[in-house]
């Protein structure tokens, strides 16, 4: 079993920045992609970026030129550092990781509990 724990997130006003963080424990042998998923109230889970061991990386069109996703594999750590908020980023961001995780999605098998982002003026 892995378990992920998230931190960072919060209110912030629109064009600011925030880094969310998530920390892997448990069974962490042999996992290769970890990433970071949100939801928006009333929409569908949607992938945000994802990272692989050798440091492969995949970006959602919308975040593309304002977040970027960075591992440390000796902290078992993933971060997404946000730039450039927008009120259509707020939701709840997920990490994310599992062995049928795929750098485009997939199925991850485990899931962090949960960070709100709320970008508003």
């Amino acid at each position: 079993q892995v378990q992920l724990v998230e931190s960072g997130g919060g209110l912030v006003q629109p064009g600011g920045s925030l880094r969310l963080s998530c920390v892997a424990s448990g069974e962490i042998v042999g996992l290769n992609l970890m990433g970071w998923y949100r939801q928006a109230q009333g929409k569908q889970r949607e992938i945000v970026a994802t990272v692989d061991n050798s440091g492969s990386t995949y970006y959602e069109d919308s975040v593309k030129g304002r977040f970027t996703i960075s591992r440390d594999n000796a902290k078992n750590m993933v971060a997404l550092q946000m730039n450039s908020l927008k009120p259509e980023d707020t939701a709840v961001y997920y990490c994310a990781s599992g062995p049928r995780m795929t750098l485009t999605g997939g199925s991850p098998s485990y899931w962090g509990q949960g960070t709100q982002v709320t970008v508003s003026s």
